[in-house]
């Protein structure tokens, strides 16, 4: 594999993982009253903090914000295995997902690609253990792992947890891990002179002297860029439950889209026709893939 398109594949992986979050709801709310200023006051003018932090073997990502859906709604549509292939499968570079329940284990087999229209059988393969760690009155807990994943990258360990906030809305905790190695790091200096050279994420590491804002480039800058799309398809997917079933794929695809847009420098790819039509036939392909054969 082009060690080029390999690194946007591994980061695009990377970006749908999210690191073990074992807090308990306590602490997850003293988290939400330690950020209460940064969820005010910061440059997605919304209630959302965005970290990232690199290593020399690994990356982490992290978001937290607030929604506006009650807890609730929250935990009954984000604790199910089958919910996560409709969230992960808004983001560009996810091909397909399929649930795979066999007791006691459940997986989620996940297919990466292009950010364009491409073959399954050409999409990279990495599948993620699925667990519900919590899901009471006060917490909800998910959490996700996989040993390897392409050009020997390895524990990608995954993790969102939610409390309920007054006046009905959520706080929740997306982020993810992974550590990678020498062919990895190698992988990773040819995307970023090629494909991902220019790009920026949204942390501000500097001033120009104009008071303009210098963004944070390289590793960090795509790991960002991957975190904000699959919080936004999380958003995307909670919000399409406010309409009937026949009508929430359309919903969740275009809020998705136009909730990207809003972040063009980072997040546009596509435009939307071309992410719509592709979209609606990986879906497709997905649930035919999960409907059991007819009787011969």
């Amino acid at each position: 594999m082009n060690h080029t398109r390999f690194w946007g594949l591994l980061l695009a992986v990377a970006g749908c993982t999210l690191a073990h979050a074992g807090q308990p709801a306590a602490d997850l709310r003293a988290r939400y009253l330690a950020l209460k200023d940064q969820l005010n006051h910061n440059v997605f003018q919304r209630p959302l903090f965005l970290d990232s932090t690199e290593t020399t073997q690994s990356l982490k990502g992290d978001v937290f914000a607030v929604i506006a859906q009650p807890f609730a709604t929250v935990r009954q549509s984000l604790q199910g295995i089958e919910q996560w292939c409709d969230i992960l499968i808004l983001h560009p570079n996810v091909k397909g997902c399929r649930a795979v329940s066999t007791p006691p284990t459940q997986t989620l087999k996940m297919s990466f690609g292009r950010k364009h229209e491409e073959p399954l059988d050409q999409a990279y393969p990495v599948d993620f253990d699925y667990r519900l760690a919590s899901a009471d009155d006060t917490y909800l807990q998910v959490l996700l792992r996989a040993d390897t994943g392409p050009m020997g990258s390895r524990n990608y360990r995954i993790g969102l947890e939610a409390v309920p906030l007054p006046g009905g809305q959520t706080f929740i905790h997306l982020s993810y891990a992974y550590e990678y190695g020498f062919v990895a790091r190698l992988a990773m200096k040819g995307y970023l002179a090629t494909l991902g050279s220019g790009k920026v994420g949204f942390s501000i590491v500097d001033r120009q002297p104009d008071s303009a804002a210098v963004l944070i480039t390289g590793v960090r800058g795509v790991v960002e860029r991957n975190t904000m799309r699959y919080y936004l398809a999380i958003e995307a997917y909670v919000g399409s439950l406010s309409v009937p079933p026949p009508d929430r794929l359309e919903k969740r695809l275009h809020d998705w889209f136009a909730a990207t847009e809003r972040f063009r420098r980072q997040l546009h790819e596509l435009d939307e026709t071309a992410y719509l039509a592709m979209k609606r036939k990986e879906v497709l392909r997905q649930q035919s893939a999960t409907q059991p054969a007819p009787p011969a």
